[in-house]
């Protein structure tokens, strides 16, 4: 029986597990923060930060200081990324003026004056956003899915390999496992609320799915598809060839180790060439320009 990883669809937090639960009727959703809920449901940067860390230790012999958000979102990890070094900057990049003024909102309150200069956060289509090349780009949280045919993907990904710095590395995540294929819900409790991953739907003759994030409250009020996506459901293979037909000359593969006690993810990560043939998993994959 396959495990089950720390991070589940789309991408969950492994801190969830230590966070106390709050009192009940703390959250409804009529006073809820859709985009603060998705933050403690779904990210987790810190993690992701000490991912980017190993990453470049394991492969590269000086450390990556200039990272590019795509997708950002609100933009937590471009944050996370500032906070850690004086030298580290960021860039965001993202279409949604709402969630990006939402982000910016934030600034402030997570940063101090010097930390906020050393992010710039753009409203842009990743495809005609030029900024300065970086160490890294960052395609987190699955969002690439959205190119919903290999010439769009390929397009992409030959653009983040011109945002490159000459031994920049573009890194992405994906998730897959047989339960990725299926129509069902998955929700886990959180503080005060419940997070709900609904695979609405899925295509298997073109690939494309349709899911919603929902949230429910103790009061049982409802935020019903506080957040949809409609992509295609990209396998690992397919990715990788797509990046080397980019031009990408190496492209390697991070997969999450197993807790021997408890058989789920350990959150360790490591490079593999073969992976388990689990009903849900998340990988990472490291694109070498």
């Amino acid at each position: 029986m396959g495990r089950n990883t720390t991070k589940e669809r789309p991408k969950s937090s492994r801190r969830k597990s230590r966070r106390k639960k709050a009192k009940k009727g703390w959250r409804t959703a009529e006073t809820s923060d859709r985009h603060e809920l998705y933050e403690l449901s779904v990210q987790e940067p810190e993690a992701e930060c000490d991912l980017i860390d190993q990453i470049w230790k394991e492969q590269r012999s000086r450390k990556c200081n200039h990272i590019r958000e795509d997708f950002c979102g609100t933009a937590a990890v471009a944050m996370e990324w500032v906070k850690r070094k004086k030298s580290h900057t960021s860039i965001g990049v993202d279409l949604d003026r709402e969630v990006l003024d939402w982000a910016r909102d934030k600034l402030p309150q997570r940063l101090d004056v010097e930390q906020q200069s050393r992010v710039t956060l753009i409203e842009g289509n990743v495809l005609t956003t030029k900024t300065e090349k970086v160490d890294s780009v960052l395609a987190m949280n699955f969002s690439y899915n959205l190119f919903k045919t290999r010439d769009d993907l390929r397009n992409y990904f030959r653009i983040a390999r011109e945002s490159l710095v000459d031994d920049g590395l573009f890194l992405l995540d994906a998730y897959g496992g047989s339960e990725a294929f299926e129509e069902l819900t998955e929700d886990r409790d959180l503080d005060g609320f419940t997070y709900v991953w609904d695979q609405a739907s899925y295509d298997p003759i073109s690939g494309l799915a349709t899911n919603h994030i929902h949230f429910h409250f103790p009061d049982g009020t409802k935020m019903k598809k506080a957040f949809s996506y409609e992509w295609r459901l990209w396998t690992l293979p397919e990715v990788q060839e797509v990046l080397r037909e980019a031009g990408f000359k190496n492209v390697i593969v991070y997969w999450e180790g197993t807790d021997e006690e408890t058989g789920e993810g350990d959150g360790e990560w490591a490079i593999a060439e073969r992976g388990e043939a689990c009903p849900g998993w998340v990988a990472y994959l490291v694109a070498e320009r």
